[in-house]
């Protein structure tokens, strides 16, 4: 399904398997491709949740899991969980901004 025009979520979690490289290390290199994508993203301790249009979030995911293949993990698993809305945009913030502290 694919909503180009309006803004989703998409959440994404990254499990390389590895028998010589630190897990956090490989996973740190799919982050590094969401940070440098420009696109507003938030990293929580289990996924990684990004808010844009959605062709371009999956762009961006795939880049990421190929990065992780790239630094060295033999394999990764990919959970991915996107939020779409018919016309309307979706945000972050509306969900979880009044939770923030300041």
């Amino acid at each position: 399904m694919s909503n180009t025009k309006n803004t989703i979520n998409l959440g994404i979690q990254i499990v390389p398997k590895s028998k010589t490289f630190d897990t956090y290390a490989l996973v740190d290199k799919a982050i590094e491709v969401i940070q440098k994508s420009g696109v507003n993203y938030e990293v929580t301790p289990f996924e990684t949740v990004m808010e844009g249009p959605h062709d371009e979030l999956m762009q961006i995911a795939e880049k990421a899991q190929k990065a992780v293949l790239d630094a060295g993990a033999d394999e990764v698993l990919v959970y991915y969980r996107l939020h779409i809305r018919k016309g309307i945009d979706v945000t972050m913030s509306e969900k979880t901004g009044k939770f923030k502290s300041k």
